[in-house]
C-alpha cells in the first residue's frame, strides 16, 4: 500500500470514529454536589446554577404566613433538624416557586454551603437523582415546579407518593421535596368522581392520597387589592421607583387579575419607563 493510500485509509477511519463518537457521546462526569448553590436535573445529569437567582424574603408580600412556614422549614432542613416535604398550591402567579427559591437563598446566606436547591421533574430519573444525593454530605431541597398529573397518569402520581414515603426508594433523610401546583390534589379531578356508583369515596381518597403525603401543605389564594398594592410598594421601595395607585390598578384590570406576578410585571414596566434595569 502506498503512502498516499495509507493516508486516505487513515482519514476514512478517523471520519468513522468521529461519527461513532457523535452517536455515542461520552458519559457525563460525576456531579460535584457540594460546590454549587443550585442545580437543574436533566434526567441523566445535573447542570450547575450559580448564582441562585431569588428575591430577598422581605420583598415577598401578601403571603406572610406561608413565607414564615416555608422559610422556617427550609432552615430546619439546612440545620439537620426534622423538616417536612412541602406542597405549595393555589392561584397562579402568587409567588410559590419564588418563595421556595427565596427561602433556600435565605438559608444559604445564614449557613453557607449547607443546602442546595435542585429543580427536577417527577419522572423515573428522580430515583437516580435520589441515589446520588443519598451519600452527599449536604442537605438538598428538590423543587418540582408547576406540577399536575392528568387523571389518566396514575403511574407518575403513585411514583411520587412512593418517593415521599412508604416506598423502598423513598427520598433519603438529607433530601426533602417542594412541589408547587395550581391544584391541592395535584392529580386532576372531575365532578363525575362524586357520582361514581362503585365506592366513590375510594376514588376521591386515591386522588387526595398524594397531597396527604406532604407534612406541610400551604394554600396561595388570589390577593386582595391592598395586598397587590403592598407588593408593588415593597418592590418600588427596594428599587427606588415611584408609582401611582390608580395606574397600578389600571394595569391589573388590563390583565384581568391581581397577583404577585402581575405586580412584578408592573414594576418591570415602571423600570422600563424610567430607563432603568432590574
Amino acid at each position: 500500500m502506498s503512502e498516499n493510500e495509507s493516508r486516505l485509509e487513515l482519514s476514512g477511519l478517523e471520519r468513522i470514529a468521529s461519527a461513532l463518537e457523535r452517536l455515542s457521546p461520552p458519559a457525563p462526569g460525576a456531579t460535584d454536589w457540594l460546590r454549587h448553590p443550585a442545580y437543574v436535573w436533566t434526567g441523566t445529569a445535573a447542570r450547575a446554577v450559580d448564582p441562585l437567582e431569588a428575591p430577598p424574603l422581605a420583598l415577598i408580600k401578601g403571603v406572610d404566613a406561608q413565607k414564615t412556614a416555608v422559610a422556617e422549614n427550609v432552615l430546619r432542613l439546612t440545620s439537620g433538624a426534622a423538616a417536612h416535604d412541602m406542597l405549595l398550591w393555589g392561584s397562579r402567579g402568587m409567588g410559590k416557586s419564588a418563595l421556595v427559591r427565596a427561602a433556600v437563598r435565605n438559608a444559604q446566606d445564614a449557613h453557607p454551603g449547607r443546602i442546595a436547591l435542585i429543580q427536577a421533574a417527577p419522572d423515573e430519573s428522580l430515583a437516580t437523582l435520589l441515589a446520588q444525593l443519598r451519600n452527599a454530605d449536604r442537605r438538598f431541597l428538590i423543587l418540582l415546579d408547576d406540577l399536575g398529573f392528568d387523571a389518566g397518569d396514575a403511574g407518575s402520581a403513585r411514583r411520587l407518593r412512593s418517593w415521599l414515603e412508604g416506598g423502598v426508594e423513598a427520598r433519603p433523610a438529607n433530601v426533602r421535596l417542594a412541589v408547587t401546583s395550581n391544584r391541592r390534589a395535584i392529580v386532576e379531578r372531575h365532578m363525575a368522581e362524586q357520582d361514581d356508583p362503585i365506592n366513590p369515596r375510594d376514588v376521591v381518597d386515591d386522588r387526595l392520597a398524594l397531597a396527604d403525603r406532604f407534612g406541610l401543605s400551604l394554600g396561595f389564594h388570589a390577593c386582595s387589592q391592598d395586598d397587590y398594592l403592598a407588593i408593588i410598594a415593597g418592590y418600588t421601595a427596594h428599587y427606588g421607583l415611584s408609582f401611582a395607585e390608580d395606574d397600578a390598578l389600571a394595569w391589573s384590570k388590563q390583565r384581568g387579575s391581581r397577583s404577585g406576578r402581575v405586580a412584578w410585571q408592573y414594576v418591570n414596566e415602571l423600570a422600563g419607563r424610567a430607563g432603568r434595569s432590574l
